[in-house]
């Protein structure tokens, strides 16, 4: 199988790829080094990740790393982002497309792939209501309410998780914890039950070590967070002083499993995106790092099982005594952080996720 995946680079984690990039300039060096850093790592696939000859991957939104390919393999200078990246399914002889980008490259651009390839296949764990996924033969992802909207749409559906990235082990054997309670993720105020969640994260802070890596990525928070911020209406976009003061720059890639490896306890909580259905990327980092996951309550895949594997809450104040108790009872938090270690590795391996992808083949 000639395996093409195609992902895509979050503004915010732009910045430290391009740092790391710093003097490379060549499509295989760049690409190398996204592939080194493991951001989002659990999305892909096993021959990806190997460097098997028949895998390509690329960021096909990265104009940096495309243009790379491009002025190496004699395209235009000013070739769009569309045309490079069909030019490298063209030249790979592509038989299946594994698009993780599938809103920027929806249907239209599907509707353009050669001849050779015989299936695409999409992974979208969002609403996407505007976007036209109708070219693919398959729809993926881990939320069933996602995969029911998609199938009442008309479209071909089938679960699909992320897997455990086996680099975590490396980060999973610290033993030298000294973060109590680390959250990591976006902040923004529309997203109430977390705002909510992580302020009485914050109030703990004094009697444990609390630790925040925040993505303000609302341009509002961002601008609040400025001295614009200290008047007007802004204001009411800017972080609550508890938050501000232990806030951190978001970490992503291998600094984000760093920080992972460092705290006892890993807070999640949903963001009201597929109703009761649980299952974010924090999931597989915290428990695949050591860490003990504790998330809001829901539907979870397989595994995840609240009491064994990992601990949930159901509201602020049942967040706030679950975590003392944790806290308190170090050989239970210990015995949790293990199993789910121990689950992830086993029934979420990259091999595992391999076969279930060839299986959707």
């Amino acid at each position: 199988m000639r395996l093409f995946q195609n992902s895509s680079v979050i503004p915010a984690y732009q910045g430290r790829l391009d740092f790391l990039n710093s003097g490379k300039l060549s499509f295989i060096d760049q690409r190398d080094t996204f592939l080194f850093d493991r951001s989002c790592a659990s999305h892909f696939l096993k021959p990806v990740l190997d460097c098997e000859p028949s895998a390509f991957f690329t960021n096909g939104n990265d104009l940096r790393l495309q243009r790379a390919w491009a002025r190496e393999n004699g395209l235009s200078h000013n070739a769009n982002l569309d045309d490079i990246l069909l030019a490298q399914i063209e030249a790979h002889r592509t038989e299946v497309f594994y698009n993780l980008d599938p809103v920027r490259y929806a249907s239209k651009f599907v509707k353009r792939l050669p001849g050779s390839v015989k299936r695409c296949i999409a992974w979208r764990a969002a609403p996407s209501r505007l976007a036209d996924f109708s070219a693919f033969d398959l729809m993926v992802c881990n939320f069933a309410s996602i995969l029911e909207d998609y199938r009442k749409a008309g479209l071909s559906t089938a679960y699909f998780a992320p897997a455990h990235d086996p680099v975590m082990d490396e980060y999973a054997v610290n033993m030298s914890r000294d973060v109590d309670v680390l959250f990591i993720g976006s902040y923004s105020r529309h997203h109430r039950n977390r705002a909510i969640m992580l302020d009485a994260i914050a109030a703990m802070q004094g009697d444990v070590k609390v630790t925040m890596h925040l993505d303000t990525s609302s341009r509002f928070t961002r601008l609040a967070e400025t001295p614009i911020g200290l008047i007007g209406p802004l204001r009411k976009h800017r972080l609550p002083k508890a938050i501000r003061t232990i806030s951190n720059a978001p970490v992503f890639g291998r600094d984000l499993y760093k920080a992972i490896s460092r705290a006892k306890i890993v807070v999640n909580g949903s963001i009201d995106m597929a109703g009761r259905d649980r299952g974010n990327m924090r999931c597989w980092e915290a428990t695949g790092c050591g860490a003990l996951l504790l998330s809001d309550e829901g539907v979870y895949p397989n595994g995840f099982t609240p009491g064994s594997t990992m601990a949930t809450y159901s509201s602020p104040n049942d967040l706030v005594s679950e975590l003392n108790r944790l806290l308190l009872d170090h050989e239970e938090a210990r015995h949790i952080a293990g199993s789910g270690y121990s689950m992830i590795r086993s029934i979420y391996s990259k091999q595992q996720q391999w076969i279930d992808f060839q299986n959707l083949i």
